[in-house]
């Protein structure tokens, strides 16, 4: 254990790159955040399911929050040792030998590649859950997975190239993820971690301590094994920091950037829960609920996989719900307040959606709100699923649908845990709760309710990520063990059920549940 025996004072310039925007946070090598800066960057939605962002306004951001971060001097420049990411995860950025981006990163919403999937590589006539039973036995045994249905994983994303932009498949020089590409503007480096490539599908992850390209895989994906970088450690370093963003930014030449690893990893590792079992519940744009676990397994019919973490030799469970926070924003600019220019995007409407909320009695006076506005991931796979609001009467009224809202993405949530606990055999509680969604003290109360766990706030949960990308930079330069994260993790608050309102909430869900039953089809119908 190297905690007491840390230097005092280091610090870590940690950028949470998320899909809403950039947040470069200084937090030190225990992981006190000491401040932050954010920018919004916009999503550019296309026809067909299509997503993009622009990776130059990501790197302007990063610019931009990193120069205003540094400008308040809150530390002697010179005591800041290195830079380290957490960024979205399953997105893809073509780029040329330059380090170039070719075209907008397709980010993980963007459901384009989804018919080449089915049409190019899944095809036959015996399949289970969809995919050939060759396939299935092939992937799963060394991946623990399998390219998702969706389209929304970077291999579907590459495969969409392939086929609808091949001059641009063709340019490419390496296909990058989100993080892997704000490494390479860092440092002129082109490398992936042994975290970041694995929604490509296309490692051997059999031995935990042994991740590496598989080239049956890369062969059965019909893609260029080329066009991807080498793999590295999330836990290495991955070189200095080029001269000329240190001197733009200020920083000394030595400073070290940390490979880091994608938000889901970056965020186990900043709520503290790092041992086995022990969960943790995300609410950000999406939500994920996600604990270690010491084997690797997957339940293949809800989209549920342990995969490696971020944490050498590790497994942790992976699982996604689509939207949990961009239902808030929905309601916000969507429904509300769309030709309101005071309170359109702006995210202080939030705090005034708590107070509403606190004035509504649990179970929303029977209105059910589902969440699934782009379609959902887990525990279900269906990108046509959409949102609805039911049950309005002539005297709903806006603070039930917000209340709504926030029940209903717990419902969800709750519906990840049951197949979470089976994955996992056992039950998960306490459970810790990170992510700008767990500011809401209303909002924890209503998960501790309806997921029947008691309910942990960790400490600044908006900067989990930031927090957890820093942890791995001290890591990396020796300066603490993971096992002294969770003595570094604190708590603002402890949220424990309100019987009343689980048994009021056992019996939504129930209705909640039904709703997905009774309308699938139709969705289907709706939305083809």
């Amino acid at each position: 254990m190297k905690l007491e025996h840390s230097p005092p004072k280091k610090y870590i310039l940690a950028f949470d790159h998320g899909t809403s925007g950039i947040k470069t946070a200084l937090v030190s090598i225990h992981g006190e955040v000491l401040d932050f800066v954010y920018e919004h960057t916009p999503v550019y939605f296309k026809n067909q399911g299509g997503a993009e962002q622009d990776p130059n306004e990501w790197w302007q951001a990063i610019l931009n929050t990193a120069k205003e971060l540094l400008a308040k001097e809150l530390v002697p420049v010179e005591d800041i040792v290195a830079l380290s990411s957490s960024s979205q995860w399953s997105g893809t950025v073509a780029v040329d030998e330059q380090g170039e981006a070719l075209m907008n990163a397709i980010i993980w919403m963007d459901a384009r590649g989804a018919k080449y999937l089915k049409d190019k590589i899944f095809r036959g006539l015996i399949k289970i859950s969809g995919y050939p039973l060759r396939d299935v036995i092939r992937f799963l045994y060394k991946t623990g997975g399998a390219p998702t249905h969706s389209g929304k994983d970077p291999i579907a994303h590459i495969l969409f190239l392939k086929y609808e932009y091949p001059e641009i498949y063709e340019k490419t020089y390496k296909f990058l993820e989100c993080i892997d590409y704000l490494n390479l503007k860092f440092t002129g480096k082109f490398a992936a971690s042994t975290t970041s490539i694995i929604l490509h599908w296309i490692t051997n992850n059999r031995d935990i301590n042994n991740i590496r390209y598989d080239k049956s895989l890369i062969k059965r994906l019909k893609v260029d094994g080329q066009k991807f970088p080498d793999l590295h450690s999330p836990t290495s370093i991955l070189g200095d920091i080029k001269l000329e963003i240190a001197d733009e930014l200020g920083l000394n030449r030595d400073v070290k950037v940390a490979m880091g690893a994608p938000d889901l990893q970056s965020a186990v590792i900043g709520s503290g829960a790092i041992n086995d079992y022990q969960g943790h519940i995300y609410i950000g744009t999406s939500s994920w609920l996600i604990c270690h676990v010491p084997y690797k397994k997957t339940d293949l019919s809800h989209n549920i996989a342990s995969i490696p973490s971020a944490i050498p030799g590790r497994y942790f469970v992976v699982n996604e719900q689509e939207t949990a926070g961009a239902s808030l924003s929905f309601l916000r600019d969507n429904l509300f307040y769309s030709d309101d220019e005071d309170r359109y995007g702006n995210s202080q409407v939030y705090q005034s959606f708590d107070k509403l909320v606190e004035q509504v009695p649990a179970g929303s006076n029977g209105v059910l709100f589902t969440p699934w506005l782009y379609g959902e991931r887990t525990p279900v796979e269906d990108h046509k699923l959409r949102g609805s609001i039911f049950n309005l009467s002539l005297t709903s009224k806006r603070e039930d649908i917000i209340r709504a809202a926030f029940e209903g993405v717990a419902y969800n949530s709750r519906w990840v845990l049951k197949y979470v606990e089976k994955f996992a055999k056992r039950k998960l509680n306490p459970l810790n709760i990170i992510g700008g969604g767990a500011r809401s003290d209303v909002w924890c109360q209503i998960y501790a309710d309806v997921l029947n766990r008691t309910i942990r706030q960790v400490k600044d949960p908006i900067q989990a990520n930031a927090r957890g990308a820093a942890f791995i930079a001290s890591v990396a330069l020796g300066y603490i063990e993971f096992e002294d994260i969770p003595n570094l993790t604190h708590f603002s608050q402890t949220f424990t059920p309100n019987p009343q309102n689980v048994k009021l909430y056992d019996t939504l869900f129930k209705e909640f549940l039904l709703l997905y039953k009774n309308n699938k089809k139709a969705y289907h119908r709706l939305n083809r």
